[in-house]
Parts: structure tokens; sequence; C-alpha cells
């Protein structure tokens, strides 16, 4: 999933808060906000913590921010419930930063003063603020990913671990491609923006596989798609169609996807989706309407008995409303976004695996460029319930 932050907006400027001595384990300060005109900091001298002295990390998140507020307060509960099972040798600082990507540099460069390690910032103009700065000298771990993923160079103590959907919609397309070598997909995507944007990217992979795409965008009034466009697909497909489809669609436009396709021989048809298919527990409903249907999550929504996911608490919304799957996955990056900043600590200049709960992930860092990469866990719709692959018989 990706997180864009708004436009620049004031902010007041409350005087930086004084660290108290011992530190407590989990402080949260306010970095006073520069104004539009300041200039970039210099920064400061990299330098690795002291033999026996805990390893400081700072986590920058936009707490008060009206557009991202919800979002970094779910990263939070995340990162210190997982630090809160390991936290010896560890302090955790939470900064908060404003919306700005200015005042996120000036929080960062402060940041870098004083702690050891940088988790952060969230949203994707920041993180694309310092990304091109010239701050970064020690460990960062971003948790989006810079505007213009492809053309952004990022310093190398800069390792970026953001939930993606496109990541996920390419890695749909390699699994499609093992399932159904020499295959032609037809990719239908609504007319959102982010329904477009993995409808791309599933198709540009696709391609890079040597197979070939064909795309077809579809109206959606009040989220629902047209029914004479239904009508029309189920009838190009009955002629000539594509042996697997990938739908760059919601929940509920792909069970009205699957109804209409439903006789034979279409109901047979390889479906294949993103996360964007699994509406989380608390709306899932039940009926087969979209059973045997094809789509990547995290282990956090998937496997909720598995042994790396259930150390870990459930997020407790601040009010009786239950999370929903966007919020739950963000609190699982934040799980992993300390494991990974943990065995960076514990482990400079090494490559290593973790089996996370947002995935199986493979880190690089301290050797040159870092390098991050997610797999995320396959699962087919059984009984209304998207259920991990490899638990079926």
């Amino acid at each position: 999933m990706s997180v864009t932050s708004p436009p620049p907006k004031p902010a007041p400027a409350p005087p930086p808060a004084k660290a108290e001595e011992p530190p407590p384990p989990a402080q949260t300060y306010a970095v006073a906000m520069p104004g539009a005109a300041s200039e970039e900091r210099a920064p400061p001298a990299a330098a690795q913590p002291k033999a026996g002295q805990p390893v400081r990390i700072a986590l920058l998140l936009p707490l008060r921010s009206e557009a991202l507020g919800q979002a970094a307060d779910a990263l939070r509960a995340g990162f210190l419930a997982a630090w809160e099972r390991d936290r010896d040798g560890f302090v955790v600082t939470v900064v908060e930063t404003g919306d700005a990507a200015q005042d996120v540099l000036s929080s960062y460069a402060a940041s870098l003063e004083q702690q050891d390690i940088v988790v952060g910032p969230l949203a994707r103009s920041a993180v694309t603020a310092v990304a091109g700065s010239a701050l970064v000298n020690k460990p960062t771990i971003a948790l989006n990913h810079p505007d213009g993923r492809g053309d952004t160079a990022l310093p190398e103590k800069m390792l970026v671990m953001g939930l993606s959907i496109e990541d996920e919609a390419r890695q749909a397309a390699r699994w499609a491609a093992q399932e159904h070598p020499g295959a032609t997909a037809l990719i239908l995507s609504g007319n959102a923006a982010w329904q477009r944007r993995i409808a791309s990217a599933f198709s540009s992979q696709w391609q890079r596989q040597g197979q070939t795409a064909q795309t077809q965008e579809m109206s959606a009034i009040n989220g629902y798609l047209s029914d004479p466009e239904l009508v029309a697909l189920r009838a190009r497909l009955q002629t000539a169609g594509p042996t697997v489809l990938f739908a760059a669609l919601d929940t509920d436009q792909a069970r009205q996807l699957r109804v209409a396709l439903s006789a034979p021989p279409l109901g047979e048809m390889p479906i294949y989706g993103t996360s964007a298919l699994n509406p989380g527990r608390s709306r899932l409903l039940p009926g087969p309407e979209l059973d045997g249907v094809r789509l990547l999550d995290l282990p956090w929504q998937l496997q909720r008995d598995h042994p790396a996911v259930m150390v870990y608490p459930q997020p407790i919304p601040r009010d009786d409303a239950r999370l929903s799957a966007d919020m739950e996955r963000l609190y699982a990056l934040g799980i992993d976004a300390f494991r990974v900043a943990r065995e960076i600590a514990l482990r400079p200049g090494a490559r290593f695996t973790l089996d996370g709960v947002t995935g199986q992930l493979s880190v690089s860092f301290g050797q040159g460029a870092a390098y991050f990469e997610r797999s995320e866990l396959p699962a087919v719709y059984r009984n209304g319930i998207p259920v991990p692959l490899s638990t079926q018989p």
C-alpha cells in the first residue's frame, strides 16, 4: 500500500523536549518546525553506539497529521509491540513530525545527532526529500517508497521497506506465469488511480516474462462495475478469451466479476489479485462467489495462528471500531520495521532473512547499496475466506 502526504500545512512550533537521563524506555517528543525558508542542515558525523550502551532508535511519524495520523498511530503501535518483546539493549524515541517535507528534514537531522538508527519517515514526499538530501549517514529505514521509485537513487545507508501493492501485482504476475506458462492474461481494472497502477505493474512484469497481456478498464459507478460491460466481457471471453485473468479490483468488484463469469467454462478461468481482494476479517462475507480466486497478502492477515504472528499482540483501536485491513497491515509493518532495525544493529554489514509478519524478508545492509525484498503469502478463497495455499491439502 502507498501513503501520500497532503500539501504542506503550517504547524505550531513547540520547543524541543529534552530527554531525561536515564532515558525512559519509549519517549515521545515534538521537534520544533522550521519556517519554509529554513536551510538544510549539514549532516552530523556518523558514530557507532559505544560498547555496552543501548542502541538508540528514532521512530519518525506524523502522529498529529490530519491525513496520516491514523496510519502513523498504527505503525507506532506495531513498532512498540515488537520492541516490548525484544527491548533489551534498545531505546526507542518516537519523534512527532509535521506533514511538510521540510519539517521532516529538520526532525530527521535532529534525530541523527542523538540516535543511532532512524526509522521513517512515512509519507512518500518526505521519503523522497530525505533520500535526495545529503543527510543520510546513519542507518535509515524508510516506511514508504520515494516518488519515481526507479528514478530515485537511494543513499547507501537508506533501506526502503514500505508496503507496496504494485510489488504485490508484480509478484502475482510471476506466480501466475509459473502456474500457467505461455498463457495470455487479461488485466481488468476499475477506474481508480490505485487500480490503474497495479494493472500497469502486473502488465509490465507479465510482458517482461515474455507473455502476452491484454488490458481492459471497466467503468465503476458508486464502486460497482457496469453490468453492460460485464455482459460484453462474458461474450468476449466465450469466443476467444485469454486463459488467465488479473483483477485490479476491490473485493466487491471481484465478487461481481466472478458472479458474471460463473457459467461454464468461464467459471474455471483462473483469477489472480492482490491484497485488495482481502477486506479483512470483519468484512468477509460467507459464500462461494470468490472461491478459487488467488491473491497475495501478509501473513499477519492470513496466518493468525502462525508462531511468528502469535507472539505479537493484536492491535487495539483507540475507539470501539475495529481497525480496517489497511491499518492492520500498517501495524504489521511497524512490527517488522523494528525487527529489521534490530537485526541491522546486531549484525552490521550482514545479509539476513526474516520470517516476518509482512512476508519473507530478505535484507542486505552495510555492503554497498541496501537491498530489501518482501515475498508475500499466496492464498486462495475457500468458502468465502482467503486461506494460505501452504495449508491446503
